[in-house]
């Protein structure tokens, strides 16, 4: 089978986190190192930036663009945990229900306005009310003023996630002037250590950005000149990278022998998982998904290696799992649950009273059309009659949630409460209605982390990721890696939960 471009699948996936903090987090290059590297820094992205407004960018994807000209209030770090960035350091009051964020002092919007507590102020009743941005802010009843330095973060009730999405992508601050006037769509106004230089852009081709003079983190961001060129197509990108015209890219794992013998750095991680959604653990839709024997032969069904080999060139990893391998939740011996057998998967059928299969129908795109034989082959085995019902993507987007089951590949979060709130109990695109609530395993462990705290709470998720697998709620194939290339003298760290990372995490060295 051809490999699907992980980030186009991903893409079109996606378009549809509390305690004190001080210190920071971003790679740090040595000095020999740092002093050979390049001065630009010259990126090959795979998607052209979707919105130079924050509250409508796909966190996941513009990630490079939106950070060269804007400051986020919080950043994460490599893993994931939230760092201060424009915000100096924030303190969670006692009873959960207030975050008391503090400024770095004396920044400027590139339209000379000042970055001050009304400035941010204005930009989070702005991100709140953003169709994407919102997400971060769902238990917000209010932002107010303490000082011109200061704000408060008013809480409806306790949020995990709040910080880890402000990090992800979600607090970028905005000039109050071009908010009012409605242009950032087309013309970013920001703080950020780089300005467009508008003279040099070519829209949906090229992007240039000019450094910030006295630019308050300077350190983080060690290149003199960025420039960003959306190239779509993954040869197109190496063919670009030969050349000279970039010097870091979203790789195509089928070109990492050639990136060794140019030399090249490689850097992979985890980004997200491909399976089966299943939406119906109740049996409405499709009386057998509300059989947990049933859902559990649709796992055995699947040779999740033999997938990822055939499908994603062996990039990644093969796992029962939606949380990160490598992460603090993600266990390794759950990963042997479901080892591929037809076998022990029409015994379980036959078990649950489907001994001749039953039938279903699923939705299928061009994009996903790849993993296709591998569903129907496996499906087949099992005597599962499967009817494909062909439509574009935009329609799959928009109809595939209303099918009990369906292919897709989903990002993943490197915050587990996040992943918890993402994949399963609060709406998405790829899932309107959780169900999970109507699980007498699943919902006290739920409710369990929900109330639980640090140690106690990272125990609690990992108690309903085992649960999770058990139950069946998913048919996890493998977790996909994000791969990137970068020359000599230039570092690029991975980020889970971010397609391509944002600026902090390329640096000399």
């Amino acid at each position: 089978m051809k490999r699907v471009p992980l980030a186009i699948a991903a893409a079109l996936a996606a378009a549809f986190a509390l305690t004190s903090c001080s210190g920071g987090g971003t790679p740090q290059a040595s000095d020999a190192a740092a002093a050979s590297a390049p001065d630009d820094l010259n990126i090959g992205n795979f998607l052209d930036v979707t919105s130079w407004d924050p509250s409508l960018a796909d966190i996941g994807f513009d990630g490079p663009y939106l950070s060269a000209v804007y400051d986020a209030l919080i950043a994460l770090d490599k893993d994931g945990k939230p760092i201060p960035a424009l915000a100096e350091k924030w303190q969670v009051a006692s009873d959960d229900l207030s975050i008391t964020l503090t400024l770095h002092k004396g920044g400027t919007f590139s339209d000379g306005t000042p970055v001050d507590a009304d400035a941010v102020v204005k930009s989070l009743d702005y991100l709140k009310a953003g169709a994407r941005s919102g997400e971060a802010y769902t238990n917000v009843s209010s932002f107010e003023k303490v000082d011109d330095r200061t704000v408060r973060i008013n809480l409806t009730q306790r949020d995990d996630t709040i910080l880890y999405f402000m990090g992800l992508g979600r607090s970028y601050v905005m000039s109050p002037k071009a908010i009012a006037a409605g242009t950032l769509g087309k013309a970013p106004v920001g703080s950020g250590p780089y300005t467009l230089d508008a003279a040099k852009s070519v829209a949906g081709s090229e992007y240039h950005f000019t450094k910030v003079a006295n630019y308050w983190d300077a350190k983080t961001y060690a290149f003199k000149n960025v420039a960003i060129f959306p190239i779509l197509d993954a040869t197109a990108r190496q063919n670009a990278m030969q050349s000279g015209q970039i010097n870091v890219q979203y790789g195509d794992v089928a070109n990492k022998a050639q990136a060794q013998q140019q030399g090249w750095n490689t850097a992979s991680r985890v980004s997200g998982w491909a399976g089966l959604v299943i939406t119906d653990h109740t049996g409405a839709k499709n009386k057998a998904l509300g059989e947990l024997k049933v859902r559990q032969a649709l796992n055995y069904a699947f040779d999740g290696a033999a997938i990822l080999k055939a499908v994603g060139n062996g990039a990644g990893v093969a796992t029962t799992q939606v949380f990160p391998d490598g992460g603090p939740v993600n266990d390794t011996a759950l990963n042997k649950n479901y080892a591929y057998s037809v076998d022990k998967a029409k015994k379980l059928l036959a078990d649950a009273g489907y001994g001749s299969g039953f039938a279903i129908s699923m939705p299928m795109s061009p994009i996903f059309e790849q993993w296709k034989p591998a569903a129907e082959q496996a499906l087949t085995a099992i005597g599962v009659k499967v009817t494909w019902d062909n439509m574009q993507m935009p329609d799959y987007q928009l109809n595939a949630p209303n099918y009990p089951m369906f292919i897709s590949f989903l990002a993943m979060d490197g915050n587990d409460v996040a992943t918890v709130a993402r994949q399963v109990t609060s709406k998405q695109w790829f899932d309107p209605a959780p169900d999970y609530a109507s699980n007498s395993v699943l919902k006290p462990l739920v409710d369990k982390v929900h109330t639980a705290k640090g140690a106690e709470q990272t125990a609690a998720v990992k108690e309903l990721n085992k649960a999770l697998v058990d139950q069946a709620w998913w048919s996890v194939w493998y977790q996909a890696d994000n791969t990137y290339y970068s020359v000599p003298g230039i570092k690029v760290q991975p980020v889970i939960g971010m397609m391509f990372p944002t600026l902090r995490y390329f640096t000399k060295g």
